[in-house]
């Protein structure tokens, strides 16, 4: 098929949208095309107070919009005109009077602006559900062969710079693609109230002879945080060359609704295109390297941090991560909590080879450093302020397990020492520092670290006692003292093994959630070794 005859013009459009973003100056556009106007609501007021000739819905099909705006569009002779098939129904349009509808642009009430407001009652979001609008969009899409829907205003460009290319028309290609991203967004919509009703629980039984006042008083969101069924919608950012091995096919999709800096939302500057384990370890540095607002360096290999320091600066910071376990860092992906500088950036290059880069900012000397090495992926993500409160997802066979993303993170003021001896300040601050490095190492986790610096990292050990004779075996191969450095603990110490390997190795001052059953044994052997102990009452296991 030619775009000679799959091309189809438009003479009518139906405009009716909440988001009145561009909707003008695409109206003034199609008219100046010649195409006939019709709208609803304030959508045609819009157009007609800016001088834009529109015909009102309910002036086209005779019949006036009913039940406080309920029903506007629900009518033959606008749906009729949707999903007309050019070339075989033409005589029941004439029969019914019907004039064929060639585009329609429509979006949704918003619906989950409306729920995320303080105070939204359920009668609220019940007048928020768009019937109309969704009824449109998808007879438009259905009927994609010969309508051209647009639901963003982002694509109203390209309907217009399509039809000044075609006389008027829009083709076949144009029209299949928009008809995908209207499903999509039907379908994201309905997605939407789904969850909304889905997870209102009754908070107690409600008589039949109740009225629907009573029924609706007690319902509750709170009852449950998670909908009978789960709906989502991820958008594809790009496919990948393979998954986490090369016999696995992949693609890499994100959540258009957060605009957290991530790895999502990440710019590449430069490089290969990011594979599936690069993405999934840039997400655990940069993730990990958000826990401090000191100048700080994250350097990740296999989804563990192998070297996290602070610094005086950015470069500092990276040298004293590096020096952590220089082996490990080969191929690694690095995270800093600020601008990229040259010398920094120089720093990387010239010392080791480095899969990914990614930084808040890159100065443009340091962009044109890192340019010299053309396969260095080299990522900006913009300054993070605060973190949205979202869902991890962990797939199972057959299933999906759901849960609140880990955001917890404890202060000074929120500690307990549980041991004799009392941590010194700069104790404390290494305890601070060490505990949420051991928040982003798979467990059973143990983090060694003195002066803002990990000496020594134990990771993913089915024995907790092992991950810390893992961390002094690290330390000792780099030549980095242990002997008054502190240690984390990502879960309790289930036996005191584990408290006295700690004190043969040399460690002053021990930071863990506690919680074990033997606790006070814990504590007296920390006692008996002279060691600081610190609880947090809060557990960190990674999986």
């Amino acid at each position: 098929m030619t775009a000679a005859n799959n091309a189809r013009p438009i003479r009518r459009a139906l405009l009716s949208v909440s988001d009145k973003t561009g909707i003008l100056e695409f109206a003034k556009a199609l008219h100046a095309q010649g195409v006939e106007l019709l709208s609803t609501g304030g959508t045609a007021r819009l157009l007609a107070d800016n001088g834009v000739p529109v015909i009102e819905v309910s002036d086209y099909t005779g019949h006036p919009e009913i039940m406080d705006g309920r029903v506007k569009t629900l009518h033959p002779k606008v749906h009729g005109g949707i999903l007309a098939r050019r070339g075989l129904d033409e005589s029941v349009m004439a029969d019914n009077n019907i004039n064929a509808i060639d585009l329609v642009a429509v979006n949704l009430y918003p619906f989950a602006e409306t729920v995320a407001k303080a105070g939204c009652t359920l009668e609220d979001a019940i007048e928020n559900i768009d019937i109309g609008g969704p009824t449109m969009v998808r007879a438009a899409a259905k009927n994609h062969k010969d309508v051209t829907i647009v639901v963003n205003a982002a694509d109203y460009s390209r309907v217009l710079a399509e039809m000044t290319a075609n006389n008027g028309s829009t083709t076949h290609a144009t029209r299949f693609d928009l008809a995908i991203a209207a499903f999509e967004h039907t379908a994201g919509y309905d997605g939407m109230i789904a969850n909304y009703f889905g997870t209102m629980v009754p908070m107690h039984k409600v008589p039949a002879h109740s009225t629907d006042e009573c029924f609706e008083d007690s319902l509750s969101v709170e009852g449950s945080k998670f909908p009978r069924t789960f709906n989502t919608q991820l958008v594809k950012k790009q496919d990948l060359r393979y998954g986490e091995n090369s016999h696995q096919a992949a693609a890499f999709y994100v959540d258009t609704k957060i605009d957290e800096a991530s790895v999502a939302t990440a710019i590449q500057l430069q490089g290969k295109a990011l594979s599936y384990n690069n993405i999934a370890d840039t997400d655990a540095a940069l993730e990990c390297v958000k826990e401090f607002s000191e100048p700080a360096c994250v350097i990740v290999k296999h989804a563990n941090p192998c070297g996290v320091a602070l610094g005086k600066d950015l470069l500092d910071a990276y040298n004293r991560a590096y020096q952590t376990d220089p082996t490990s860092a080969f191929g690694g992906i690095i995270a800093f909590n600020g601008e990229l500088d040259a010398a920094t950036a120089s720093a990387i290059v010239e010392r080791q080879f480095v899969e990914v880069i990614i930084a808040p900012s890159v100065s443009q000397a340091a962009r044109d450093v890192v340019a010299k090495k053309t396969n260095v992926r080299l990522l900006e993500c913009g300054q993070w302020n605060t973190k949205t409160q979202t869902l991890d997802y962990k797939r199972v066979n057959g299933g999906l397990l759901v849960q609140d993303r880990d955001q917890g993170m404890v202060g000074l003021e929120d500690i307990k020492v549980v041991s004799k001896r009392q941590p010194t300040a700069s104790e404390l601050k290494d305890l601070m520092f060490c505990w949420k490095v051991a928040k982003f190492v798979k467990s059973n986790a143990i983090v060694y670290a003195k002066d803002g610096m990990t000496i020594g990292v134990g990771a993913g050990q089915m024995s907790r006692v092992y991950s810390a004779k893992i961390a002094g075996i690290k330390a000792a191969d780099e030549g980095l003292e242990v002997v008054n450095s502190v240690m984390a603990s990502d879960a309790f110490f289930p036996f005191r093994d584990g408290i006295d390997a700690a004190a043969a190795a040399g460690i002053s001052c021990i930071i863990q959630p506690g919680g074990s059953m033997r606790d006070a044994e814990i504590i007296a052997a920390a006692d008996e070794h002279g060691m600081a102990m610190v609880m947090t009452g809060m557990r960190h296991f990674r999986h």
